[in-house]
C-alpha cells in the first residue's frame, strides 16, 4: 500500500514510539525513503522531543509564533480544500 503524506503524519508519534503494526511500519519506512518532506517532519519531531525532554529554557525567535500559526492555518485550509475537491 502506498501512503500519502497526511497518513504518515498521523502516525509519526506511533512510529517514534514503535507502537505500529509491522505492516504499517513497513509502509511508513518505504514512504520515508522517498519523501523528503515527511523525513524532515520526522527529524523535526524527534528534535522537538529531545528539546522538550531537556530542562533548559529556549526563547523563540522573534515572529516565530506568528509564522507558525500562519503555516498551520494554511495547511488546515489546504487540507480542507483538497478534501472538498475529492468529493
Amino acid at each position: 500500500m502506498t501512503l500519502e503524506c497526511k497518513n504518515v503524519w498521523e502516525h509519526i508519534s506511533g512510529y517514534l514510539d514503535k507502537q505500529l503494526d509491522p505492516k504499517l511500519l513497513t509502509d511508513i519506512e518505504k514512504h520515508l525513503e522517498n519523501c523528503e518532506v515527511c523525513s524532515a517532519i520526522l527529524d523535526s519531531t524527534r528534535n522537538i522531543l529531545v528539546l522538550t525532554a531537556d530542562n533548559r529554557i529556549y526563547e523563540l525567535p522573534v515572529g516565530y509564533s506568528e509564522r507558525l500559526h500562519a503555516r498551520l492555518e494554511k495547511a488546515i485550509r489546504e487540507t480542507a480544500e483538497s478534501r472538498s475537491d475529492s468529493t
